[in-house]
């Protein structure tokens, strides 16, 4: 039995959940992430295995344009998605290569090493944010249609219920139990991880300007509504 759970969490925007122990031992769950373009063609932020189920359906969603990697650390799948889907741009941050298996692999655009600013394609449909100052290299994406924030390890929402819920594995982190935006630990860690603070500053304000009510997490449950409200509490030592 499949344990991916593949739904549309709104229209147009498709989500592939499935279980992932950092480690082998913190259960904190991983997302894909695909979008339908509106001028056509699919956007996929790839963070999970690319199974014969996750592939069925991104087929039948359209031809897949872009494949994203969301910061330095989900790069585990890349190659995989640019084998399957030759013809898309893959765009991650300059510092995944380093950390890829495949020094063979290359990107067609790359956060860090391009310009600030440079235009990818998708942003008809989709805003991005590079958290330079943040150690996993997060990227910030703004689905504008749907008001759909989407990231890797900026924010989590903990446990993930839903990523584990085709298994018989409790998805509760050690003896931490829940570990989300509003918890008295994410703020803390969120300032930790923030190698340049004024950086850390300037692009958390940028994200908290946007105009989004759901976050789609890569680790934990949707944030399907109040999304700003998440963000803001997660980044509140940087938005104060």
């Amino acid at each position: 039995m499949s344990e991916t759970v593949i739904r549309e969490v709104t229209k147009g925007v498709w989500t592939f959940s499935r279980p992932f122990a950092r480690f082998g031992i913190w259960h904190m769950g991983g997302r894909s992430t695909a979008i339908q373009l509106q001028n056509g063609g699919v956007w996929v932020l790839a963070s999970t295995p690319l199974n014969a189920e996750t592939k069925t359906k991104i087929d039948e969603l359209g031809h897949v344009k872009y494949i994203i990697g969301a910061d330095a650390v989900h790069h585990l799948f890349l190659g995989d998605y640019k084998k399957a889907y030759p013809s898309a741009k893959l765009i991650a941050p300059e510092a995944a290569l380093s950390r890829h298996d495949d020094k063979t692999l290359t990107l067609d655009g790359a956060w860090g090493r391009d310009p600030p600013n440079t235009q990818y394609g998708f942003e008809d449909d989709i805003d991005h944010c590079y958290f330079s100052g943040f150690k996993n290299k997060d990227i910030a994406f703004l689905h504008r249609p749907s008001k759909t924030l989407i990231e890797a390890d900026l924010v989590m929402n903990l446990p993930g219920k839903e990523q584990y819920s085709k298994t018989t594995i409790s998805p509760r982190i050690l003896s931490i139990g829940a570990f989300g935006p509003s918890s008295w630990i994410h703020p803390r860690i969120t300032w930790n991880l923030g190698i340049d603070k004024e950086a850390m500053r300037r692009d958390a304000k940028t994200v908290s300007g946007w105009d989004f009510d759901r976050i789609i997490p890569c680790h934990g449950d949707v944030i399907e509504t109040d999304g700003k409200k998440a963000w803001n509490d997660a980044f509140r030592f940087f938005l104060d």
